[in-house]
């Protein structure tokens, strides 16, 4: 057996690797700004308690969270239910992060109201934008395999799934 053959598949695909490479340095910006966060929490940590809705964040975040598994059905079946389920999932996450700064922004709490606000709408805000991007590119694939279901590779699904998977993490961490 060769070397090739024990390779990593994705290994054998430039887009793939592209794709790594993107998310690997999208973690590392994600990763900054969490330790910015860290440094500086305790700061910060009396406003949290006093106007986060944990309960509704989690909620919210188990829905992004299954979404996951979702995404990996639809990827591995090739299933366009599967995938409508996933962006069904990352909208109703989205339109719940929406609902909770609206009523942060309500409460007062602002962006430039503290290092609280700041680092809060940063990473919050940061992450939308990417399950934003994220649902860009699910309904593009939907649209994509229900117009021509055939001329759609293994690199199409795997990457858009692997960019999903980025998203959820990013959620957890």
């Amino acid at each position: 057996m060769s070397a090739q053959a024990n390779a990593i598949p994705f290994t054998r695909d430039r887009t793939l690797v592209g794709i790594v490479l993107f998310i690997g340095s999208e973690s590392l910006f994600f990763l900054s700004l969490v330790i910015a966060f860290l440094v500086f929490r305790d700061q910060g940590l009396a406003t949290a308690k006093a106007q986060l809705d944990v309960g509704r964040t989690a909620v919210f975040s188990v829905l992004l969270f299954s979404s996951s598994g979702t995404m990996g059905r639809a990827a591995g079946r090739r299933s366009r239910l599967w995938l409508g389920l996933t962006a069904l999932l990352g909208t109703v996450f989205l339109a719940g992060q929406g609902l909770e700064y609206a009523r942060l922004l309500g409460a007062g709490l602002r962006p430039a109201s503290g290092l609280f606000g700041t680092t809060f709408f940063t990473l919050t805000g940061l992450h939308a934008v990417h399950v934003a991007v994220g649902l860009g590119l699910l309904a593009t694939l939907f649209a994509a395999s229900t117009a021509r279901p055939r001329r759609i590779g293994n690199t199409a699904w795997e990457g858009i799934a692997m960019y999903w998977h980025f998203v959820d993490a990013v959620r957890g961490g």
